[in-house]
């Protein structure tokens, strides 16, 4: 699974956004719960922020280097599966 989640070298930065409570949250918080530790090992270097807010809105952010462009997801109401494939498209 680990080589699955290797990311494209030019990102720099993935930020995970998401309400430690809401409903539209679930998908976000279960794809990081099991796939946190294998998305580090496939990218050791790769900062990976989870930022969690009560009534946030799901996302996720994905930085690039070196002109620091910065894309952003919404993931409200995704699955795990549909948070990896929107993780997928993002990190190309």
């Amino acid at each position: 699974m680990a080589s699955k989640l290797a990311l494209n070298a030019a990102v720099s930065e993935l930020r995970f956004v998401l309400c430690q409570s809401s409903p539209s949250s679930a998908g976000t918080r279960e794809f990081v719960s099991k796939s946190y530790e294998a998305i580090k090992k496939a990218n050791p270097r790769l900062p990976v922020l989870i930022r969690e807010a009560a009534g946030a809105e799901p996302s996720l952010f994905v930085r690039t280097a070196p002109q620091g462009v910065e894309k952003r997801l919404s993931l409200a109401n995704l699955n795990a599966a549909d948070v990896k494939k929107a993780l997928e498209s993002l990190a190309k």
